[in-house]
């Protein structure tokens, strides 16, 4: 496969081609953190306001991977990315013309569904990829898409320079963020003519409903319904930060709560409609069509340690490393950046080894555990360590943090192939969940280096924990390395008897 990865023909194409839809969809869901002291200083805004915009841009993407996984599933990937990248224009210039809190906090809210678009190539390249090679094909989906977000950081402070003209003294972020969502609209009509669902003679497996997760046992059922728990309890954690900044009364934040209860309440009511033959036991799967819905807990645990502690740590590394080793900004930034340029090898990485070792549990068991050990020595680190030292240790944390991202998604799209979008909306939601639970106890830490080592500790402890877990209660899925995803032969064969 790594030889024929740059000829950009059949399935190679294609997986270029969504890795890069994926890249312009983090662009735009960070085009604000480059730009933040920029749009504060012209619209006079305190920091605390600006906190508050940065809850918001992960507010709706929770939600919105769950949503977009069912859509996804239904009407496949071409159209559901496509839409999404055409509907990043209008939150981006949306954002680009506020001139007040108010609307910035609107737009950025319908801003942060764009940051659901990662689910979508998950099962745009388990269709064009064999299980044999899932792996490194979702890693290099993930890692190079992912990139989107240091890309951003690097590019747009300098396009918003170029666009002033000389004629302010205050960035020109107002067309740098408006350019992101035209640029990604423009690729949306771009990918929607030169891309399709499967290869040719394949047909796109879909559920007959797409209201909540399908299960195959009732035990699953009730499972299901707990997992959904922590999907809602992060936003009504997130509604609890913003009463803490003042952005919510005591009332609103009740009546908050009560509307996010009516969320979880429909939502088990669309999981029932799903399953009610189920539940009811009016329908039996047979053994060779179920799937255990505990393999799709674990995985959304393991995402919520590693791309939770992702997002969690390059929002405060740069800080870190300035208070730690007495830097200046643009020093801790360029070296916090490095664990976000790791995602370009980390990530296929972890798939690559994924595909080769023959054992995709055991990746995802020694990766989570070398994260965790990464994590609890970072932990460590003081003013008197050798800098050098300390940067190569940040990299080889995130080569483990990443790698097993990349471990987690290669094994996604195994679970159950006609739910695969709800399956990766799930887990990925996951990720967003563990990033807000990280960040909401980082903020009631103490500053300076006792509570981040007690940040660190935690993230490590947790990571082992979910490795524990991993190792005795994860199995390999069926199938891992063969050559036809689930459910591949019998729809040829039938063809082909027909």
């Amino acid at each position: 496969m790594l030889t024929e990865l740059w000829s950009f023909r059949g399935r190679y194409r294609i997986l270029h081609l969504t890795w890069f839809a994926f890249f312009l969809s983090f662009v735009v869901w960070f085009n604000l953190a480059p730009l933040a002291t920029s749009l504060q200083a012209d619209l006079g805004l305190k920091t605390s306001q600006i906190r508050t915009i940065d809850i918001c841009n992960v507010a709706l993407t929770v939600p919105a991977r769950i949503i977009i996984g069912m859509l996804l599933d239904k009407y496949g990937p071409r159209i559901t990315y496509s839409f999404l990248l055409m509907y990043a224009a209008i939150p981006c210039i949306g954002f680009a013309l506020a001139q007040n809190f108010s609307q910035l906090v609107i737009s950025r809210l319908a801003l942060s569904i764009v940051g659901a678009g990662f689910v979508i190539g998950i099962r745009m390249v388990a269709e064009w990829f064999p299980p044999k090679e899932i792996g490194l094909a979702e890693g290099i989906y993930g890692g190079w898409g992912n990139f989107g977000s240091a890309a951003a950081a690097f590019t747009l402070p300098t396009l918003a320079a170029w666009l002033t003209f000389g004629s302010s003294n205050v960035l020109n972020w107002r067309l740098s963020i408006a350019l992101t969502g035209i640029i990604a609209a423009a690729y949306g009509v771009f990918y929607f003519f030169n891309v399709q669902d499967t290869p040719p003679g394949k047909v796109y497996q879909k559920p007959k409903i797409i209201r909540g997760l399908e299960v195959t046992t009732q035990k699953d059922f009730l499972f299901l319904l707990l997992m959904n728990i922590p999907l809602t309890g992060v936003l009504c954690l997130l509604a609890w930060r913003l009463s803490k900044i003042g952005f919510l009364s005591q009332g609103q934040l009740y009546i908050v709560w009560l509307i996010l209860l009516g969320l979880y309440a429909f939502q088990t009511y669309n999981c029932w409609t799903t399953n009610k033959e189920l539940v009811a036991g009016e329908k039996r799967y047979p053994p060779s069509d179920r799937y255990q819905f505990s393999q799709v807990a674990i995985l959304e645990l393991t995402y919520f340690v590693n791309f939770g502690s992702e997002l969690a740590v390059v929002s405060m590394l740069p800080t870190f490393f300035e208070n730690t080793f007495a830097m200046d900004k643009a020093e801790a930034g360029m070296i916090a950046a490095s664990y976000a340029f790791m995602n370009l090898a980390s990530r296929p990485g972890g798939g690559l080894i994924s595909d080769k070792l023959g054992n995709r549990k055991l990746t995802m068991t020694v990766l989570t555990a070398g994260m965790g050990i990464g994590y609890l020595t970072m932990g460590n680190i003081t003013g008197s360590w050798f800098l050098p030292a300390a940067v190569l240790l940040t990299m080889l944390c995130s080569f483990f943090v990443q790698a097993a991202e990349g471990s987690t998604f290669a094994i996604v799209p195994l679970v159950k192939r006609r739910v695969t979008g709800q399956i990766a909306g799930n887990v990925g939601a996951y990720g967003n969940v563990g990033a807000v639970v990280y960040l909401t106890l980082f903020s009631l830490l103490p500053e300076g280096a006792v509570g981040n080592k007690i940040f660190f500790e935690v993230l490590g402890v947790l990571s082992m924990i979910i490795a524990f877990v991993c190792a005795f209660f994860m199995k390999e899925p069926d199938g891992s390395f063969a050559e036809r995803h689930e459910g591949e032969e019998e729809v040829l064969n039938s063809k082909f008897k027909s």
